[in-house]
């Protein structure tokens, strides 16, 4: 479980090139994001900005764990989470979204520009899913005007495989196309949770039209953002390349490889929940989100790593092998009586590994 991975930065490309064509950040959120950064002291370091950033997130999902540990909050007969909570989500989800667009833009202000603060930032990106995916799930829970918690496990996945297809994209092009959905997302969300704090969880149980409820039109906008929009973008800027000969890895095989741990990671995590004997999903989701968002954004970090360094992405990240272990003792019953004591500490080694190989990572050997 100590994964030095030392990468010199003299080895990450110092040229960040990347693609935002989206009207709202184009158009809206880029002219309000250089009007912010110039508030900012040049003093302040951009990665303390990211940093500052991601930790209001954080602060999001401990809150509303204390007052929504298991996503009943918000069905009628429950007691609800406070309108002050609310509030505060919409505030620090605003916050931590204005900061992520801001940070670059005082790097680039204050020539600090560095090939760390790429990883830094994109990295936390990649753990943010989780924490922003957890919270918004408690404006609508798993009551009857909301969705199982199975659902939202795999509407969680869809939510990481969009992130992930960005970087694929680099990792074959050499270019981030920035994609549509986070933005339009950002923004929707820091809206909801103002109008929740507002007029209540009730206004969300009545059907919209017909028999579609709020939280139909969340799941389509997730779908649709993927299918519709994120996913063929990435296959038309990926194929475009490689009609212009511009693609960095010659074999379907290359280009591929930074598939396969995200994808081994769902069939894990997916058998799990199959396999479980006491329906771990039902008793411990959130826990079980964490664990899988983190392990996630460890498995994205070392593409990102790969992708900014020119360097050759491996199959498989080891985080995946006591996971496979961990999973064949669900499946012959080994931890029937403990399987919630297990999930609890593999969460957490799976969390202190992630920490350490950020720090590793960014260590340079003397």
């Amino acid at each position: 479980l100590r994964p030095y991975v030392f990468i010199s930065l003299s080895l990450l490309c110092a040229f960040y090139s990347a693609v935002d064509t989206n009207p709202l950040s184009v158009y809206v959120m880029h002219p309000f994001w250089n009007s912010m950064v110039k508030i900012l002291p040049t003093w302040l370091a951009p990665n303390l900005i990211t940093f500052t950033g991601f930790m209001f997130l954080v602060l999001n999902f401990v809150i509303l764990s204390v007052y929504d540990y298991d996503f009943y909050a918000s069905a009628d007969g429950h007691v609800h989470v406070p309108s002050w909570v609310w509030i505060a989500a919409g505030l620090f989800n605003f916050l931590a979204y204005t900061l992520d667009g801001v940070d670059g833009k005082q790097a680039r202000r204050t020539n600090s520009s560095t090939p760390l603060g790429e990883l830094f930032d994109h990295g936390l990106d990649s753990w943010a899913c989780v924490f922003f995916v957890c919270s918004m799930y408690s404006v609508f829970g798993r009551g009857a005007s909301g969705v199982s918690v199975l659902t939202l496990y795999y509407l969680l996945w869809v939510v990481l495989f969009s992130f992930i297809l960005s970087h694929w994209e680099k990792y074959n092009t050499g270019i981030l196309f920035l994609p549509w959905g986070y933005d339009l997302s950002q923004v929707t969300i820091s809206i909801v949770y103002i109008i929740t704090a507002v007029v209540g969880v009730e206004t969300w149980y009545q059907p919209v039209i017909w028999n579609l409820h709020y939280r139909d039109f969340f799941i389509i906008m997730i779908l649709g953002c993927l299918f519709a929009v994120t996913l063929p973008m990435s296959l038309y800027n990926v194929s475009k390349a490689y009609r212009n000969n511009t693609l960095k890895h010659s074999s379907m095989y290359e280009a591929l490889l930074p598939f396969f741990s995200p994808t081994l990671l769902f069939i894990l995590s997916t058998l799990w929940l199959s396999l479980s004997p006491t329906d771990i999903l039902e008793q411990q989701p959130r826990i079980f989100y964490l664990m899988v968002g983190t392990a996630f954004a460890n498995v994205t970090c070392k593409l990102i790593v790969c992708q900014m360094s020119n360097t050759r992405c491996q199959p498989l990240t080891w985080l995946l092998l006591p996971m496979a272990v961990v999973v064949l003792l669900v499946f012959f019953g080994v931890v029937q009586q403990s399987e919630i004591v297990v999930l609890y500490v593999w969460t957490a080694v799976v969390v202190f590994a992630h920490i350490h190989y950020g720090v590793s990572v960014v260590s340079i050997p003397t």
